[in-house]
């Protein structure tokens, strides 16, 4: 439910719009002068405020001003027993969503409020959208090796150098060959990314070079391949390791000729493509042990970059920490999370097997597990889903079966369900106390308790 804030100094106006709007079950507060509202905006977390124009002590355009620059994306509908066009024009030059006269009109009222409501929904989640759906995500890091790793970039990448990509599961491999793009002479060409270990051995040279109608029993029409796709960008084999041994030949002459053949053709095709490869495997004992040629690897190795893992960069945690609280709890649509020295102290302990990738999630559990500071009690006892429930006052915690969570998203959901679920018995159903001791909205709260199906006593 939405929490709309009224700012009027007439009572009786103050009183009208609170039962009209509580009747269509929005969460309602109000406050008799501009002065109050500014420090309950700024203090609140609201969907929406109405607010008179002329009032004492604070003029309502002042109120608009002062509260859009606290909270920029905060819609506001402006309300006046004396409305005129100039004064609905200045209000809307401000920033104003819309101009209701008094006395309102319901209808018009209720579907300005929606409307309002929906625009400043469709600001949030377009935000969001726009750092997801965003090039490149910057590379993190103070540490001497990410500096490292910067500085070759910006060398490299305006080359046609192939580089080869090394480094464990998890340690931002991807994003190494992403930036070389980004940063490249192709960077309006595509980027094509083909994960070598995903695809099984008798349809990579299809995904690769493409194939042409009637070539295989499934080849029901004729398809482009990656290389061709690439044509003027990049093509990132990523787990190259990985490649069947008939495969890197196919390869190796794309790379020494520059034209590839598709899969049941005879046509050789001219490509131009920057080649960029990663691999979590020592290719040169792979070449030892017969998997990998070595021609192939002298092709692609123009450049090495390797990427530490995190244990080997643990200064750089807390900065990635920080940054993933921030992008975590704006995805989830509630204030960041503040996290202790001791907890960050905590976090640079861990053996990170999986590195940023096993922190990032690390990080989310925290912020659906932890109260409003994450401390490094939250980090001990949240580090290992796995891991035995910690022990509380002598008394063995009752322990959660993870094998029947079929992926992440289902334990997040569990875990979240179990921690509200306990916060509103702590404080007897309360949702407004809940929704405050938990840092969130009371409509975000409402909407979780529907969306569980939690009920009181259950």
């Amino acid at each position: 439910m939405a929490k709309i804030l009224i700012i009027d100094d007439e009572r009786a106006i103050r009183s009208t719009l609170r039962e009209i709007l509580e009747y269509e079950n929005y969460i309602v507060e109000d406050v008799d002068n501009g002065v109050d509202g500014l420090d309950l905006i700024q203090r609140g977390d609201y969907d929406l405020v109405l607010c008179d124009i002329k009032m004492n002590r604070m003029d309502g355009m002042e109120v608009l001003s002062e509260g859009l620059a606290m909270k920029p994306d905060l819609p506001f509908i402006m309300i006046s027993g004396h409305g005129t066009i100039e004064t609905a024009v200045e209000a809307s030059k401000k920033g104003a969503f819309d101009f209701v006269s008094k006395p309102p009109d319901l209808n018009r009222l209720l579907i300005t409020v929606r409307n309002a409501l929906d625009k400043g929904s469709l600001v949030s989640e377009a935000k969001v959208l726009k750092r997801r759906v965003a090039k490149v995500r910057d590379m993190l890091g103070e540490s001497q090796s990410i500096h490292k790793i910067k500085e070759t970039i910006e060398r490299v990448a305006p080359t046609d150098a192939r580089v080869l990509i090394t480094g464990a599961n998890g340690s931002g491999k991807e994003l190494v060959a992403r930036w070389l793009h980004e940063k490249s002479n192709r960077v309006n060409a595509p980027l094509i990314e083909v994960n070598c270990a995903a695809i099984p051995a008798e349809l990579i040279e299809s995904e690769l070079f493409g194939h042409e109608k009637g070539s295989f029993t499934s080849a029901i029409k004729q398809r482009i391949g990656k290389f061709e796709s690439a044509n003027g960008g990049t093509l990132f084999l990523d787990e190259i390791g990985d490649m069947s041994a008939s495969t890197q030949a196919k390869v190796l002459r794309a790379l020494q000729e520059n034209k590839i053949t598709r899969v049941g053709g005879e046509k050789e095709i001219e490509v131009d493509v920057r080649v960029v490869a990663a691999t979590n495997k020592d290719l040169l004992k792979e070449i030892d042990a017969g998997n990998f040629r070595l021609d192939l690897y002298h092709r692609i190795s123009v450049i090495l970059i390797h990427v530490p893992s995190l244990t080997d960069r643990r200064d750089d945690i807390p900065l990635l920490t920080q940054t993933f609280l921030e992008e975590i709890c704006g995805d989830y649509g509630m204030p960041v999370k503040k996290i202790s020295d001791a907890a960050l102290d905590a976090l640079k302990a861990l053996p990170w097997t999986g590195n940023i990738r096993e922190l990032r999630n690390m990080v989310e559990r925290l912020i659906i597990l932890s109260d409003k500071v994450i401390t490094d009690g939250d980090v001990k006892a949240f580090a290992n889903p796995s891991a035995p429930t910690p022990v509380t006052n002598g008394t063995a915690a009752p322990q959660t079966d993870y094998e029947k969570f079929a992926n992440f998203q289902e334990y997040k959901d569990f875990a979240e369900r179990e921690y509200i679920k306990f916060k509103l018995e702590k404080n007897n159903w309360n949702v407004s106390k809940t929704a405050d001791d938990i840092d969130i909205q009371r409509s975000h709260l409402y909407s979780k308790i529907e969306k569980f199906g939690l009920k009181r006593g259950e």
